[in-house]
């Protein structure tokens, strides 16, 4: 799988609840780390508040299931 990019739309792979993000949670990609090594993601609340911008493994990230669906057809 190619690295993510700046602004690409992700999914958490695990929970993160000292930000209060469930497994599952969409956030934007803000900076990527060497390579795709690691992200910087932003999470915002359906208000347009940001609720966290935390730092990611790529393991705990991946494509949201509906963008990963579209992008195989």
């Amino acid at each position: 799988m190619k690295p993510f990019a700046e602004l690409d739309i992700v999914q958490l792979q695990q929970a993160h609840p000292e930000c209060g993000l469930p497994t599952g949670a969409v956030g934007t990609v803000v900076l990527v780390y060497r390579q795709g090594e690691a992200y910087e993601v932003e999470f915002v609340r359906p208000d347009g508040t940001t609720q966290a911008v935390i730092t990611l493994p790529a393991a705990e990230v991946a494509a949201p299931a509906a963008h990963a669906a579209r992008q195989a057809a």
